[in-house]
């Protein structure tokens, strides 16, 4: 797979222009025109509709992709006052982006694991290392997983099989380097008979991955630039060799003061999308937020958009501990009484 020296400036949301962080990329080539031309001249005809569509698919958006990477070293400070229990996940992020922004060499970041309980907020840092780095993002929830081969496809062969999320991620995006999320890994189960994460062995190395042949298309794609975020709660379920070619943290539930700013920050948030916020108080009381820094981070905006409806039908615009779900459980409940 061949990388051209030129450089093309990404279009980003106007949040992003506006910070002054323009993304630049080469154009990567992830695939040989010749080798989808030659497997699709050599389907028998009437046969095979779904890979010959694949192969149509492939030659329609051809093989080159953006392999971006930030301009300069972005800012960071806004995910490290929203996640401050990812600190160490964060600063080893710098480093890994300080060696890469003011020289040609392409974005290398190492896969990482995160390791934490329920919604401590591993995949929403996914999401927004994918927007740091102006990069697309795909998504694998492997706790719904309901067969072993989603990740790398299936062979043509079997009745209903198709490429694998890796492979569409790649071929349907624009990005040669997105963030691919493997969420909840020590859940992975699928088909007795076919280990869904063995397909991982050759994508988390760098070498290996540059030529992976999905089981469905069966021509090597290069995939070398994939970013790697796995999340799981625990690290006894997840094969030896895949903890080996991660990067892995433990993600603790944020302390009083962290889940603090946490639930400031969202309120803040919250507030600022809506037109109806503007009628609220600016910043929440003290005493609310010590009620919000009991609950996770997954919970929080949850909590506060219940929090916010509560005090508008009882025509306030600030938040009272009464107003927060855990509080207000104790109203009388909806429905009929037996």
């Amino acid at each position: 797979m061949t990388t051209s020296t030129d450089l093309v400036p990404v279009q980003r949301e106007r949040g992003d222009r506006a910070s002054g962080r323009i993304p630049i990329a080469h154009m990567r080539s992830l695939y040989r025109l010749d080798e989808v031309e030659r497997r699709l001249e050599k389907l028998p005809r009437k046969e095979h509709e779904a890979l010959r569509a694949t192969y149509e698919r492939m030659l329609e958006k051809g093989p080159e992709r953006f392999q971006v990477k930030p301009s300069g070293l972005p800012d960071m400070e806004h995910l490290y006052d929203e996640l401050p229990n990812f600190t160490d996940v964060l600063d080893d992020l710098k480093r890994q982006l300080a060696l890469c922004h003011d020289s040609r060499d392409a974005l290398e970041i190492t896969p990482m694991l995160l390791l934490g309980p329920p919604g401590v907020g591993k995949t929403h840092f996914a999401r927004e290392i994918s927007k740091l780095l102006g990069t697309g993002y795909g998504f694998l929830s492997m706790s719904s997983l309901t067969a072993g081969w989603v990740l790398s496809g299936a062979s043509s062969q079997w009745k209903g099989a198709r490429p694998g999320k890796v492979f569409e991620t790649l071929v349907d995006g624009q990005y040669a380097n997105p963030v691919m999320v493997v969420d909840e890994i020590d859940k992975a189960g699928g088909e007795q008979a076919y280990d869904p994460l063995g397909s991982l062995y050759s994508l988390l190395e760098h070498d290996t991955a540059g030529s992976f042949t999905d089981e469905f298309v069966e021509v090597p794609i290069d995939a070398s630039q994939v970013i790697w975020v796995a999340t799981a709660n625990e690290a006894r379920a997840i094969p030896d060799p895949i903890l080996n070619r991660m990067n892995v943290y433990e993600v603790q539930m944020p302390d009083r003061d962290a889940a603090r700013k946490i639930a400031a920050k969202l309120y803040r948030g919250i507030r600022a999308e809506h037109d109806w916020g503007k009628r609220f108080e600016p910043e929440p009381g003290e005493v609310v937020l010590d009620a919000m820094s009991e609950l996770a981070p997954r919970e929080m905006r949850r909590a506060w958009m219940t929090a916010f409806g509560n005090a508008k039908l009882d025509g306030r615009y600030s938040i009272a501990v009464a107003d927060l779900p855990s509080a207000s459980a104790k109203r009388a409940p909806i429905g009929f009484v037996q």
